[in-house]
C-alpha cells in the first residue's frame, strides 16, 4: 500500500486512483468537492475528525450543510478564488467548531488533476 503524506505535491493524483475502501484507509481527512462545494467523496478519517457519518454527507453542500463554520472568507473564500482561477493549491490552519468540540486542523486545498473537482485534506493539529 502506498503511504501518502499530508501536503505532498502529487497527493491528488494518488487519491484519484483510489476506491472508497482505499480512501477510507488514508490517515487524514480527504473530501472531494465539485466547483459548487457539493461533496463527491468524504473519507472515514474526516468522519472521525468531525463526528459525521461519511454516507450521510454525500451530495450535500460542504460549506452550507455539513461544515457551515467554513463558509467564511478565510476558508470558502480561498476555495472560491482557486475555483475561479482554475488553480487551487493552498495550505492553512483552521478550527472546525460546527456541532463539535472545537478542533484545530491544518487544511490543504488542491485542484484535482483531471476533471472539475477539488480536494480538501484535513489533519488534526
Amino acid at each position: 500500500m502506498e503511504i501518502l503524506s499530508f501536503g505532498s505535491d502529487n497527493i491528488e493524483n494518488s487519491l484519484a486512483a483510489m476506491d472508497k475502501n482505499q480512501l477510507d484507509k488514508v490517515a487524514f481527512g480527504a473530501i472531494q468537492l465539485d466547483a459548487q462545494g457539493k461533496i463527491l467523496k468524504y473519507n472515514a478519517a474526516e468522519g472521525d475528525i468531525t463526528g459525521r457519518n461519511p454516507n450521510d454527507v454525500m451530495g450535500k453542500s460542504f460549506f452550507k450543510e455539513v461544515a457551515p463554520c467554513t463558509n467564511r472568507p478565510e476558508f470558502k473564500g480561498r476555495f472560491d478564488e482557486g475555483v475561479k482561477k482554475g488553480d487551487l493549491n493552498v495550505m492553512f490552519e483552521y478550527t472546525f467548531d460546527y456541532e463539535m468540540k472545537p478542533t484545530k486542523v491544518k487544511v490543504h486545498m488542491k485542484k484535482a488533476l483531471s476533471g472539475d473537482s477539488y480536494w480538501v485534506f484535513v489533519k488534526r493539529l
